[in-house]
Order: C-alpha cells, then structure tokens, then sequence
C-alpha cells in the first residue's frame, strides 16, 4: 500500500469513527426544536422542556368541518410552544373539568410534549395520553393528564386533543359519500391517529424513539384506546397500550355506516336544521347551542377507521401485537344507581336487575356472591355495578390478550381520594376530580351518619397513575396518597419502557397468559399494594360473559 493510499484509508476510517460517535451522541435537544413542519420553540420549568400547543393537523374548521384531519402546514420562521391551545368545543357537561386552553373553539387540533431528554441520542420511551369525558367533553390541557411527572421518570409525556361530541362523531349520507373513504362519523378517532402519526414522524427531534410509543386512555380514552389497538390505522404505530376504565367490547358494539347516517340525519331533523349545507353554515357555537352532543354513534363502521367490531378482531388475534397493561376501580359504580331510591336489600336489588339479566339474574347474583342484604352495598355489590360500566369490558379485552399469547397486566385500584380539603368548605368530590355543591339529600345523609368513601370511584386512578396530585388542589392529600402515586407511576413508566411493569422495589406483579386464566394474577393497588389470584372473580366475569353472549 502506498503512503496516499494509506493516508486515504486513515482518513476514512477518522471520518467513519467521527461519524459514529456523532451519530451515538445525537443532536442536542434544545428549546428550539425542528419538526417535519417548522420550528418549535418551547420552555424549561423544574427540569423538564415544554412544548405546548403543538399543532398535529390542519384546523378542522370551514370546509374541513366533518372531515377527516389534514396534515399540518408548513410555516415559516420559529413558531412558539408556550401555551396551549383551544380545548375542543363542548358544552359544560363536567362542570368540574379544568383546562389550560386560552379557550374552546372547532380550531383545537394540538398535542403537548414534556421531556427531559438532552439529545436526540437518548431514544426516550413515549407515552401518549388521550383524555376521558364519554367523548362529550375533556381535553389534554387537563392538569391531571400533565406529563411532568412521568417526564421526570424517563418517559416522553404527551397529550392530544381530538374532537368531541357533534364535531367529533357525526355522520351524516352527504358526509359519506363526499368522503374519499365513503364513510364519516369516526372523525375523533380519525384526530388520535393523526396525533399518533405526528409523534411517530416527529417525536425523535425531541429525544423520543418513535418505535416506543405507549398509548393509554381514562373512561372514553381508554374505550378509544381499546379501538387504536384494532384499527389498521394505528395498530402498528404503537408498542404498548394500557387501558385505564373502558373498552369497546362486549357488551359495547358499533353502528354501522347506515345506522350512524340515519342518526345523524335524524339529529338535524329534531333541532329544526333542514339541510347539511346549513348545518356546515352555521358557526361552531350555534351549532353547539341546537344539537346536542349526545346522540351519535361512538364509533362506527367507516370501512376505514373500523372495518369490523373490535370484538372481531381479537378474537382473531388482529389487534395491535403489543403489551397491555390495564384496569379499572373499586367502585365505578354502585348499586344504589340501579336501586333508584329503593332500600338496598337483595330482593329490590335483584328485582331491579331483572330488567337487565331476565332468567340468569339469580346466577350472575350466585357468581357474585351477593346472596344476602349486607352484600348488596359490599364490594361484592360495588363489584357488579361497576363491571356493568367499565368492568367487565376492560376485563374482556384483557381475557382476548392473553388467550392471544401476549403479555398482560391488570389491575384493580382500591384506594379512595381523601376528604374534600377543608377550604373547599360544603363541597363534595365530583366525577371529574373536583368538587360540587352537596345536595339536600347528602346533607340529610352526612348528618344521620357519616359518609365513608368505600372506594375509588370513576376517573379518581388519574392523579395517581399520572403523579399529578398537587395539580388538584381540591382534596386533602396525605403522605399514604403520594406513596401510592409514586408506585403507580413508576409501574406507568416501567410499562413504556420495557413492557413490563416490574422494577427495584416494587410489589412483584405477574402477567396474565394463557396458562393462568382461571387464576389470573392481578394487582390490588392501594395502601398495601400487592397481587392477588383473581379465581372466584374470574368466574363471576365468565357468567357475565355468558350473559352477554346470549343476547348477540
């Protein structure tokens, strides 16, 4: 080898050398960030970087109205990150609900990003929260879905928005066939998969890897979440899922295209709107104001979004390949909503199920192990109620996982928020997390004898999971709450990471699969966390399942 020849060699093997170690130490990840779209500029608050108000898609506004979400535009310059943006349009149906939107407008297309990476290098995990409000009402501006917390533990928090009631879910025959995918009313889901899309193009300019994107969900979110696993949009943009209340299975089904259509005709027709033209006429508020945001389909057979019912597609084993980690609370509902009024003893009880079970009512009571009065507002009452609303379906999703061969942790989460902090004054804690006015009857009650939160209720998992407690200002904290957030959080962002929840120190907590389903292990979350064999109410769940099955 000549003396040029080698030089040449050492050359290229420097620049090789010096490539690699680029490429290993990554670009720095500053508060100016360049995506596919422009750049960002976000800020720094108790070591995490925020970029805020991130647009993911066009603004569904004029002709976009109804249709499905349109990739962001170009923009020139640097483009600031240091706010939300609009909350999506809904009406106050949560009054309880906070948001940090400036304001709540059809234009509310945004994600928000919280990380602590430092260069592009670190391929951080992702998780993606889509928030709960029965599709109605919510947004990712929320304190409670803040992704500080999870940021701090090494997991890229993000939240989106995606539209909600009328914007997000009507259908509609001129809708559809104007379509390039002849459907319509899915538009919500249509936002998350856009969301999602954008955090997989973009995410590693902010130090994420866009091959660990974890989804998860509460109530609404998580039955959305359930239906990203199966759509053929999404299931193969995600490594992990976790479900938290809901999932869009039995006993739950989706309309198809023509029955969405005829509602969505029918809801013009009662609010006086003559045609679809002057419904896309009418300004975002007036529209609010005449249709109601209930009366839709939630999901539908679009062709695109959905091609077949969720339950379809597990039990082909066709959902997303991925982890799943999920479940539900200790009394997300209660027997005194079927009771109406009456004395909760087991005859009126039962009585007032018999509209729902007909002939099995006496053998969903026996798997249950309601048999006496005591039982009825016990946790094996508390139990039934709550299976009836996100129960059951959380756990089906979870039986098809496994039975598929896939990992999958589940959990049931105990523990009740504390008192309403005393300077809140006469309130009690409302659905949303925060606090209401008592009613005349809670007064009565209070004062014959005072009431014991005997669980957790809907949506009460969210600060935990999230370790938001101190952005709820509303309850009265203590030490045993932040210990329990700080387990539950970790077990969060071990999941993003690994797909698996386990970690130094925390209760060992086993996966479901196909050989433990009759016992299957599941983790009580509370004061004293630790796993549990979940046999008599593996049974319980089965005759529920038989239940249902007989009414397909």
């Amino acid at each position: 080898m000549t003396k040029t020849n080698a030089f040449a060699m050492l050359a290229i093997a420097c620049m090789a050398l010096f490539s690699a170690c680029t490429q290993q130490k990554g670009t720095e990840v500053t508060l100016q960030v360049k995506t596919q779209y422009g750049i960002l500029e976000g800020f720094e608050q108790d070591g995490v970087k925020k970029f805020l108000g991130v647009p993911f898609a066009q603004a569904p506004v004029g002709e976009l109205r109804w249709k499905a979400p349109q990739p962001v535009l170009p923009w020139e310059g640097v483009r600031e990150a240091k706010q939300f943006g609009d909350d999506p349009m809904q009406p106050n149906i949560f009054g309880d609900m906070a948001f940090r939107g400036p304001g709540r407008s059809e234009d509310c297309l945004y994600l928000n990003i919280w990380t602590t990476a430092t260069t592009t290098a670190d391929a951080l995990p992702v998780l993606i929260y889509f928030n709960g409000g029965g599709l109605m009402a919510g947004s990712g501006s929320e304190p409670r879905y803040d992704g500080s917390s999870i940021a701090k533990e090494g997991v890229i928090g993000v939240t989106a928005n995606y539209r909600e009631g009328v914007f997000g879910f009507f259908a509609h025959p001129e809708l559809t066939a104007a379509s390039d995918y002849k459907g319509s009313g899915n538009y919500g889901f249509l936002d998350q998969v856009a969301a999602i899309q954008w955090v997989k193009d973009n995410i590693q300019a902010f130090g994420g890897d866009p091959d660990k994107i974890t989804i998860v969900g509460e109530s609404a979110g998580s039955f959305s979440v359930s239906l990203l696993m199966c759509s053929p949009l999404s299931k193969n943009l995600i490594a992990g899922a976790m479900l938290s209340s809901g999932a869009e299975v039995l006993p739950y089904k989706a309309a198809t295209q023509a029955e969405a259509e005829a509602a969505g005709a029918e809801l013009l027709k009662s609010a006086g709107i003559a045609s679809l033209a002057d419904a896309m006429a009418m300004n975002a508020d007036s529209l609010q104001a005449i249709l109601p945001p209930r009366g839709m389909a939630s999901v539908v057979l679009d062709g695109y979004f959905m091609k077949e019912n969720a339950d379809d597609v597990f039990e082909k084993n066709e959902q997303a390949q991925v982890p799943l980690l999920a479940g539900w609370n200790s009394l997300e509902g209660h027997p005194s909503q079927s009771l109406k009024g009456q004395a909760p003893t087991l005859k009126n009880y039962k009585d007032a199920m018999k509209a729902t079970f007909g002939d099995m009512t006496d053998e969903i009571f026996k798997a249950y192990g309601i048999e006496t009065d005591e039982d009825v507002l016990s946790q094996k009452g508390f139990d039934l109620a709550s299976d009836l609303f996100t129960g059951f379906p959380t756990w089906k999703v979870c039986d098809y996982h496994a039975k598929s061969g896939l990992p999958v942790y589940r959990y049931h989460y105990m523990h009740p928020r504390p008192q309403v902090s005393a300077k809140m004054g006469d309130k009690v804690g409302a659905l949303a997390g925060g606090v209401r006015e008592k009613t005349a009857e809670e007064k009565k009650a209070e004062a014959q004898q005072p009431a014991i939160a005997p669980g957790a209720v809907h949506s009460a998992d969210i600060e935990y999971a999230m370790g938001t407690l101190d952005t709820n200002e509303y309850y009265d904290w203590q030490d045993e709450d932040y210990a329990i957030s700080k387990l539950f959080l970790s077990y969060y962002a071990n999941f993003c990471k690994t797909g698996n929840p386990n970690g130094e120190g925390l209760p060992q907590w086993s996966a479901i699969t196909k050989e433990n389903l009759d016992a299957a292990p599941v983790m009580k979350i509370d004061v004293e966390s630790a796993e549990v064999a979940s046999s008599e109410k593996e049974n319980a769940y089965r005759t529920l399942e038989k239940f249902y099955k007989s009414k397909k």
